[in-house]
């Protein structure tokens, strides 16, 4: 199963963890981060959000985020395929999405990713048939639901 995980969602575990549901979607984040060390997932990443964590004025959050993409990325989408990616955002963002979200929709989208993750609550009012929007609690409500078959 191919996943592309946002920005917002790789920096979960360094928010307040005092809020039950960010404490939660921080222990699903790292489930299914180790789901991705173990090969169990296919973590799919892009040149949107090597930009995007390189944003991070947080230089310990920064270089732990970029060891892990840079370490278990099953696929990359490289800057070559902006074009690609542009026109597709460019589709997104007319639903009302903001435009580094859109990009990172549409590059999950053209990698043909199975779940798109995210923590973002606005985002994930964006629906489409191409990809399955989730936060991460959800997303391993469906993956242990496929275990057990229900």
């Amino acid at each position: 199963m191919k996943i592309y995980l946002d920005n917002c969602c790789f920096n979960r575990p360094y928010d307040d963890q005092a809020q039950i549901r960010i404490s939660l979607e921080t222990q699903a984040k790292l489930y299914i981060q180790e789901l991705v060390k173990n090969k169990k997932l296919d973590l799919v990443t892009s040149y949107v959000l090597w930009y995007e964590n390189s944003q991070n004025p947080y230089e310990t959050k920064r270089v732990a985020i970029s060891e892990f993409i840079q370490r278990n990325s099953a696929e990359y989408i490289d800057i070559d395929k902006t074009d690609i990616i542009k026109s597709k955002a460019e589709e997104i963002m007319k639903t009302g999405v903001k435009m580094k979200d859109a990009y990172h929709v549409a590059c999950a989208v053209y990698s043909l990713c199975d779940c798109f993750l995210t923590t973002d609550d606005r985002l994930l009012r964006y629906q489409t048939s191409q990809i399955q929007m989730l936060n991460p609690i959800d997303f391993i409500r469906r993956l242990e639901g496929d275990i057990n078959g229900q």
